[in-house]
């Protein structure tokens, strides 16, 4: 028997285990009839790998840049992270609002750039060694709009006693000037993509086709890790050394990167994940896989 879709749920609904939400207007118009176009232009987009592939979308990193030349860092299992720029005057403009609606800072983005349906995430639970512990990281959406697929962790429904059961999901579309906010707890029990869109434009609503189909996602995170001006060292929450002073050269590949990539998949797999246990003691890794230029 085919498993019946989950209803979409927005607004109002219990969001994974109740600590995210969806919140709609985000932006004040001024701001958000233009962002799209202008970020395109403003934004340093670049191609990013992961195992040797590119991934299918474009991607850019900004954030907050201290005077000294220190930048926060958010590592996940791609090759090679895209240089880190400093926030972009829209997506600065944007951040402020974020910060608003959160009551707590964000120093980081992730932005990516969906140029069609063909476009997609995986579903992965985030990678929290550099996220600051209690904060939440939330997804802005401009342009198209495309759903986000929350499914609980496989071993979340065998701790329910029932392996066979199918695994619960539930789907968020993301209309244009809306934020998903993603609390940790969800985060650590669910895993969240955004799957490709291949059905033909007629078959598709009003708000899917806005921006010829294209979608702008920004993802701002609490970072508390932090790379050095010229990215040698390493210090903060989820590196080993937890204080400027107390910075350590990073690593790149070997036997420490495949520590650390293994602890990321134990993020996506576990739902009883341990912090402490598997992130507590830090990690000074920076890229995983450097490719060859």
């Amino acid at each position: 028997m085919k498993q019946k879709s989950p209803p979409n749920i927005g607004v109002g609904d219990k969001i994974g285990e109740g600590d995210s939400s969806l919140v709609l207007d985000v932006l004040p118009p001024e701001l958000c009839d233009t962002a799209f176009k202008q970020m395109i232009d403003e934004v340093d987009w670049n191609v990013m790998y992961h195992r040797g592939g590119e991934v299918p979308r474009r991607v850019a990193v900004e954030g907050e840049i201290a005077d000294d030349g220190s930048f926060p860092i958010y590592r996940h299992p791609a090759d090679e992270c895209p240089p880190l720029r400093r926030f972009s005057p829209t997506v600065a403009s944007i951040r402020e609002h974020v910060e608003k609606v959160l009551d707590h800072p964000v120093n980081h983005v992730l932005i990516q750039h969906y140029r069609s349906g063909a476009d997609y995430i995986s579903e992965h639970s985030d990678k929290t060694i550099d996220v600051v512990r209690g904060s939440k990281v939330v997804n802005v959406s401009l342009g198209a709009q495309r759903v986000m697929t929350l499914r609980l962790k496989r071993d979340g429904v065998q701790q329910a006693g029932d392996s066979a059961t199918p695994r619960p999901s539930q789907k968020i579309p993301l209309p244009n000037n809306s934020m998903f906010v993603l609390g940790l707890d969800t985060n650590a029990k669910w895993l969240h993509s955004i799957n490709h869109d291949k059905r033909p434009i007629h078959l598709k609503s009003s708000e899917e086709q806005f921006m010829s189909g294209e979608r702008i996602s920004l993802t701002f995170r609490h970072i508390g890790t932090f790379l050095s001006r010229d990215e040698s060292r390493i210090y903060g929450q989820g590196a080993r050394g937890k204080l400027c002073d107390e910075a350590h050269s990073v690593i790149n590949g070997g036997g420490e990167a495949a520590k650390l990539l293994e602890a990321f998949g134990k993020e996506n797999q576990q739902s009883d994940f341990d912090w402490e246990e598997v992130y507590g003691e830090g990690s000074d890794v920076l890229h995983f896989n450097l490719r060859e230029s």
